[in-house]
């Protein structure tokens, strides 16, 4: 996700579901078929850019195994906590399995 209209809209019309790790938000756009997920770390989490990429590219390895599984037309930005820094990747997939997991069915109960 790269256009800033898209996460403008999943934060305005998503369902959010966080822990201390991530917060993420999520909706669906009937009109399209494809998936897209966009990613947050903000600088005063994490002040240094080398943390925050590495953070960026540990969660874009995570989403790309678990895309799929994602609702047609899904729309996903994954806040991410400066907690997350340091962490490992089996500890941050297990956090994003079940936040993701909440997220949604928090959307289908809408």
């Amino acid at each position: 996700m790269v256009d800033p209209e898209d996460f403008r809209q999943t934060f305005r019309q998503g369902k959010r579901v966080g822990n201390p790790l991530i917060v993420v938000h999520c909706r669906t756009d009937e009109e399209s078929d494809s998936r897209l997920v966009g990613f947050v770390v903000p600088k005063r989490e994490i002040q240094r850019a080398t943390g925050r990429n590495r953070v960026k590219r540990q969660f874009r390895h995570l989403m790309r195994s678990r895309i799929d599984d994602l609702p047609r037309g899904a729309r996903v930005v994954i806040r991410v906590s400066g907690e997350a820094l340091g962490k490992s990747s089996e500890e941050l997939g297990r956090t994003l399995d079940g936040t993701l997991e909440r997220a949604w069915a928090r959307w289908e109960r809408r």
